[in-house]
């Protein structure tokens, strides 16, 4: 009799694996591909119900479908700088649809392929410079996912010398990178139907399932309006919720009036999270400090947030710079203060702290900013800056 599974230490671990990458290959990890067959039973269960998302076991890898409930713009491949990136991307991958496993072939033959089936009126010249180093990213990609792996040969060259040719050979996870779907692909009009197709199959608990990818997929989630459903499931069943997250994980769920999210005491090293190390945090921790210490002139709405327009976002960081420049990295330092707000804005946006109205040149500052505050301490001109 094969004896019963229970949610352990170890499924812990495999699900955090498992939302943490994409997948997880046997050749690279055979202690994590290891891990995860040993509580199969117990991860698909649990994913199945709480998260409505798909387990795919494959005898060289092993992938969770991480569908979000609707897409952000952080959540894209990170070394992609444009459209055309991803465009070149899925040609690529069309073409190693009808590659063997490790059949070889080379960059001209890829180049050709793809600029056949490239699907934009303007098409692809390899002749320009632009277009090439799109080529080159999104090459790159393929072998950081090991869709492909070089036999001969340096795609960066490529920038320069359009004529460079590199050797490659298909692997055998180059078929299984994208999800399949029901329907033909093209039958799709645009991205909110391939939402609504994997809905389709989550009616069930559907309310459950959107809230626990949420708070799982996104550095927090936002009540919207008074009647914002995800959110007032949050709240009402927020202790069922709190116990059952931290029997089946190492995060700690917080619920505030407009805001909740997920935390962790013991950060692994493949985690992502805030604060981190990068000097945009800190002025970020700096900012939050900065808004609480006047809550009469940054009053929020009734949304918890504070609208603050382009001029007195560029105030508030001058503000904060007479004062604390000197513990600042070198890299804020040296730069203007339009150049450290754009740059401090972008990583906000990244994190769900902050909001643009280009039109109205407003930025809006969300309340996950001020869960966390931080300060240097009185004395640090004197020596190293610490928060």
């Amino acid at each position: 009799m094969e004896p019963i599974q229970i949610f352990d230490e170890k499924a812990i671990q495999g699900m955090d694996l498992l939302f943490h990458h994409y997948w997880i290959l046997r050749s690279e990890h055979p202690d994590w591909y290891q891990l995860i067959r040993e509580r199969e039973k117990v991860l698909r269960r649990y994913i199945g119900e709480k998260f409505g998302l798909r387990l795919i076991i494959h005898q060289h890898f092993i992938k969770l479908e991480k569908i979000p409930v609707e897409p952000e713009a952080w959540m894209g491949i990170q070394n992609f700088q444009e459209p055309m990136d991803y465009a070149i991307f899925c040609c690529a991958l069309s073409f190693l649809e009808g590659k063997a496993v490790d059949e070889q072939f080379l960059l001209s033959e890829l180049c050709q392929e793809i600029q056949s089936n490239y699907p934009l009126e303007d098409g692809l010249d390899w002749t320009l410079y632009t277009h090439r180093k799109s080529l080159i990213r999104a090459v790159q990609v393929l072998m950081e996912f090991r869709l492909i792996r070089t036999i001969d040969g340096d795609i960066s060259r490529f920038d320069t010398y359009e004529e460079q040719e590199v050797l490659y050979e298909a692997t055998t996870y180059s078929r299984y990178f994208l999800r399949s779907f029901p329907d033909d692909f093209t039958s799709y009009r645009d991205w909110t139907e391939l939402l609504e197709e994997d809905w389709k199959l989550n009616q069930e608990d559907e309310r459950r399932k959107r809230v626990y990818r949420k708070l799982f997929f996104s550095p927090g989630v936002y009540r919207t309006d008074s009647q914002d459903l995800d959110f007032l499931y949050i709240r009402n069943f927020r202790n069922r919720l709190s116990e059952d997250i931290e029997q089946h994980s190492n995060y700690k769920l917080h619920v505030f009036k407009n805001t909740a999210f997920l935390s962790t005491a013991e950060p692994r090293s493949y985690h992502q999270v805030y604060p981190n190390t990068k000097g945009s945090t800190d002025l970020m921790l700096q900012l939050s400090k900065e808004l609480h210490d006047h809550p009469e002139k940054y009053v929020p709405n009734e949304s918890g947030e504070i609208l603050l327009t382009d001029g007195e976002f560029e105030a508030l960081i001058d503000g904060m710079r007479a004062r604390l420049e000197g513990g600042w990295a070198k890299h804020f330092r040296d730069a203007g203060t339009k150049a450290v707000c754009t740059e401090l804005v972008e990583t906000m946006k990244e994190w769900m702290m902050a909001e643009t109205d280009e039109a109205a040149s407003l930025i809006r500052i969300k309340p996950l900013l001020g869960v966390i505050a931080g300060e240097y301490p009185a004395d640090f001109e004197k020596g190293d800056a610490k928060k």
